[in-house]
């Protein structure tokens, strides 16, 4: 009787021990996977700081749904192959990288073409109604890296004025990506009653844009959404790169 009752008390411990074995054994495997999808997330946000790029315009460049860069970004879920294989190409970064992998970040294709590169007409102006490919308005070319030539429309611009000093001086060059919006706290080119074009950083409320230069001495431009309408104000591109001239 008393063998049985030692017998029985071991089996409950044994299976008391089993269920602790069993959910630890599952945290581990739960964490495991979640720092799996934390890695991918972090790296997912580094490229996207590093590259200066909003989620909303690697959807654009990428054609990966916002809504789905978006749960990546917060490390909801891994993407599919589909999908890393176009953000690791708009991004320039290599597909283990962006899976968390101790490796290069850049793409091996893009290591092995470090010497092309593509030129771009350097703009002395932007006015309206002149074609900025116009040969009389080149001042000069710059290059850019072929990979970054294949995602968009490039150009550079001469800046003139000291608004947006001290980072950027009058005699620099920006490179500019062509598109018809950017980011509010994006810098852009931005033309505004048909006048020549100028460089601000763009800030959006509901009822229109600030053009705020970085510069104290210069006022903010503010313009409601009738006049962007009716004037009109028009970005032509965001600033992606500063050449600063000695």
């Amino acid at each position: 009787m008393f063998f049985r009752k030692k017998l029985s008390i071991f089996k409950v411990f044994i299976e008391k021990n089993k269920k602790i074995c069993y959910h630890r054994f599952n945290d581990k495997i739960t964490q495991s996977v979640g720092d799996s999808m934390a890695e991918f997330k972090d790296r997912l946000n580094e490229a996207l700081k590093i590259r200066e790029m909003s989620a909303a315009e690697l959807a654009r460049l990428s054609k990966v749904n916002e809504g789905a860069i978006s749960q990546y970004k917060k490390g909801a879920y891994k993407a599919t192959q589909e999908n890393l294989d176009k953000l690791s190409k708009t991004l320039n970064v290599s597909i283990p990288w962006l899976m968390g992998a101790d490796v290069p970040m850049q793409r091996k294709k893009d290591i092995n073409n470090l010497g092309s590169a593509a030129k771009i007409p350097v703009l002395g102006y932007v006015r309206a109604g002149i074609p900025m490919d116009a040969v009389e308005y080149i001042i000069d070319y710059e290059e850019i890296g072929e990979e970054m030539a294949r995602h968009g429309e490039y150009f550079g611009l001469l800046i003139k004025g000291n608004s947006m000093e001290p980072k950027i001086s009058e005699g620099d060059v920006v490179i500019v990506r062509k598109q018809p919006d950017v980011e509010s706290g994006e810098i852009a080119i931005i033309l505004v009653n048909g006048d020549e074009a100028t460089i601000k950083k763009v800030q959006k409320f509901d009822g229109g844009i600030n053009l705020i230069p970085t510069n104290p001495i210069y006022e903010v431009l503010t313009f409601t959404n009738e006049q962007i309408e009716s004037l009109p104000v028009q970005i032509l591109g965001k600033v992606i790169e500063l050449r600063a001239k000695f």
